[in-house]
């Protein structure tokens, strides 16, 4: 049965994982982002990351990490920060999601940490806050355009707080279209061409910054999602993939603005 009672759960670590894979891709384990998300996995492992995923039929996953070693734009220490809690298809509607964000308030407590936290948005790109509500998470934070810092505490303690100062961050990048990225999510690669050709074709100068630890994320990252960004002269365009289609009117929607 495993950990979920009647449902299967596979454990992936870093003795595994070339043989489990880590849900995201599955089908596409030949491309450039599964190949840099199971590297940079390897990495995050020993420094306590757990991905945990149902066997199929069930399709979902949970991935987290302590506080310390996050790749969200949060100053969580002594906490476990989920990055990313998924149920897809089929899978929708079953308690699955329950399932899995009560194995990480489990191996929370066992690891003896104060509580567990995530970053939702009711925009794109992340999960909401509606499943961690029923299971006694609270919103301690928010930050624009609808992000939620979502923590459920075990003890009395001093809350996670989102690293914050975004428009200062996003300012710093300057004139052009820059993305900023990392490896945590298999998505950024195809994400970030899509930026680069939208820009080769609008004639517009652009680049790409890689961040390359937890600690660029929170000193970066001018959102609270942390590992990817859009920044057009200045400003957030997004958070998440955009196709040309959605990103040409951003950007001309910005060049229109004072």
């Amino acid at each position: 049965m495993g950990a979920g009672g009647k449902f299967n759960i596979i454990d992936v670590k870093a003795n595994n994982v070339n043989q489990t894979g880590f849900f995201c891709f599955m089908s596409k384990q030949k491309a450039e982002g599964y190949r840099l998300k199971l590297n940079w996995l390897k990495q995050k492992f020993a420094e306590g990351m757990r991905i945990k995923m149902f066997k199929l039929p069930e399709r979902g996953f949970i991935e987290y990490i302590p506080g310390e070693y996050a790749w969200r734009a949060v100053e969580a220490e002594e906490y476990m920060l989920i990055h990313c809690l998924w149920v897809v298809g089929k899978s929708k509607s079953k308690g699955l999601g329950g399932v899995l964000l009560e194995e990480c308030l489990k191996d929370a407590k066992a690891s003896g940490l104060k509580g567990v936290a995530m970053v939702t948005s009711e925009k794109n790109w992340l999960a909401g806050k509606k499943l961690l509500l029923r299971h006694g998470f609270e919103s301690v934070e928010e930050a624009p355009p609808a992000f939620n810092l979502m923590v459920k505490k075990f003890c009395d303690a001093p809350s996670p707080t989102f690293a914050d100062n975004w428009e200062e961050k996003a300012r710093r990048f300057g004139q052009g279209l820059t993305v900023i990225r990392s490896d945590q999510c298999p998505y950024l690669p195809d994400a970030t061409n899509h930026v680069l050709k939208t820009a080769e074709e609008l004639g517009i100068q652009s680049r790409v910054v890689e961040l390359k630890s937890s600690q660029d994320i929170r000193e970066l990252a001018p959102s609270p999602y942390g590992v990817f960004s859009i920044v057009y002269d200045g400003r957030l365009l997004s958070y998440h993939y955009l196709l040309p289609k959605d990103l040409v009117p951003l950007i001309q929607r910005t060049k229109r603005q004072p």
